[in-house]
């Protein structure tokens, strides 16, 4: 498997001829769904297992592009590097090491019932998934739920053995309401009864994990959230269920702001089974444009978190998601989140070419649109998610969790599976 960055006159024919891989392989993969129509700077996933030798190649320009360190490279094919490369000559890549790691989406079904979109995509994706976390049961101030349209979700998980995640929120219409997580975290007959009924529906359903993503918390409700999560954590663990949270991206302790003051990284640490740092909206749809993860921010996170908790208990947080961005900025103006393969189809629209920041780890583009408007677009592509994977990697994380379901990243996907190994619990 390697990532191809198309270039000005490449096409799917000649990506296949130069990589001797089948036309259909690369359309398939990448869901292609103008093969004859690339854009300049898209990032194709190409599945091959052998790279003839072009000219121009080098053990290093190789390995750059195959995202393989080129000693390796040399020593897999027991070639030696004072030696140079001959056109023509065939090198077998050597196959990653691929770690065990946990995996988690996110799926948010709108209105009373689930999309046969959305359904067709947990189908899809709950092969490669530890656990699929259904969005959400939002806590009503009594303690009781308000819970998300299942239809066959239930039913798709099993037979792909995927956990299923029971998602808990303080949310209420439709944003994380401060004043009743105050009251979740603050009122004892309020927990009772929310912990009575999330044992009821997880044994009804057969939800394995209970995931609490409560967030935009009265910063004085920090120690309040700690001693929930250990009454949860006595009421849920006899009953099987294993618990887990969401944390904002803190870089220390110290952090302040409602987001993230009631967060502690170390308590939740020792107490739950496992965190998902939330590592995104650096760039959000509310703010100015930039990367909506970039790898050197996220990077500050999980150190902060691997200095208050150890690394089994980490997952990275993934955006499948970008923005585009209408120019210039302007404080209550939304942008539109887009798919990545949306991203790359209004490049092709606009006959725009993709930009990589090399610092960011991020793909982007401008455009103009037909009212004259400026727009600048950051999204997600292969070679921003084997960013991503290789810090899991080399951190030795958990594993990732993706919000969410429902948004087009087919290269996700497939190296995902190229890289790690999947746990299944269930």
């Amino acid at each position: 498997m390697l990532i191809h960055v198309v270039q000005q006159g490449d096409s799917v024919y000649s990506v296949a001829n130069r990589y001797q891989t089948p036309i259909e392989d690369i359309v398939e993969v990448n869901q292609l769904d103008q093969p004859d129509d690339l854009v300049i700077g898209q990032a194709l996933v190409v599945p091959v297992s052998q790279y003839t030798v072009q000219e121009g190649d080098s053990y290093y320009s190789i390995g750059q592009r195959l995202n393989i360190p080129y000693e390796l490279l040399a020593s897999y094919n027991e070639l030696d590097l004072n030696e140079p490369l001959m056109i023509g000559q065939e090198l077998i890549l050597p196959e990653p090491d691929r770690r065990t790691i946990t995996t988690n989406a996110y799926i948010e079904p709108f209105g009373e019932s689930v999309s046969e979109e959305l359904l067709q995509s947990a189908w899809a994706r709950t092969p490669l998934l530890t656990y699929l976390g259904m969005f959400s049961y939002e806590v009503n101030e009594d303690g009781t739920l308000s819970p998300p349209p299942l239809d066959d979700i239930p039913m798709i998980a099993q037979a792909n053995n995927t956990a299923l995640m029971m998602v808990i929120t303080n949310l209420r219409d439709g944003a994380f309401d401060q004043e009743l997580g105050r009251i979740i975290l603050t009122d004892e007959q309020v927990q009772d009864q929310l912990l009575d009924e999330i044992i009821r529906v997880a044994n009804e359903i057969g939800y394995r994990d209970i995931h609490f993503d409560f967030e935009f918390l009265p910063p004085e409700t920090r120690e309040d959230y700690n001693n929930f999560l250990r009454k949860a954590r006595e009421r849920l663990s006899p009953q099987g269920l294993l618990i887990s949270t969401a944390l904002a991206p803190k870089t220390s302790d110290e952090q302040t702001g409602p987001w993230y003051e009631a967060h502690d990284y170390q308590a939740h640490g020792e107490i739950v089974d496992f965190v998902i740092l939330m590592t995104y909206e650096w760039g959000y749809g509310g703010g100015p444009a930039m990367a909506v993860s970039p790898i050197g921010p996220v990077r500050e996170v999980v150190e902060y978190a691997l200095s208050e908790m150890p690394a089994e208990k980490i997952m990275l947080g993934q955006n499948t998601y970008g923005y585009d961005w209408t120019l210039p900025f302007e404080e209550g103006v939304t942008a539109p989140a887009i798919s990545p393969n949306e991203a790359i189809q209004i490049a092709r629209e606009n006959n725009q070419a993709i930009e990589y920041d090399e610092e960011a780890q991020a793909p982007y583009f401008y455009y103009w649109d037909e009212e004259g408007n400026q727009h600048e677009v950051w999204f997600e592509d292969a070679r921003s998610i084997q960013a991503k994977f290789d810090l899991i990697d080399e951190l030795g994380l958990k594993g990732i969790s993706y919000w969410k379901l429902g948004l087009a990243f087919p290269q996700n996907w497939a190296l995902l599976n190229y890289n790690f190994d999947i746990d299944k619990i269930v």
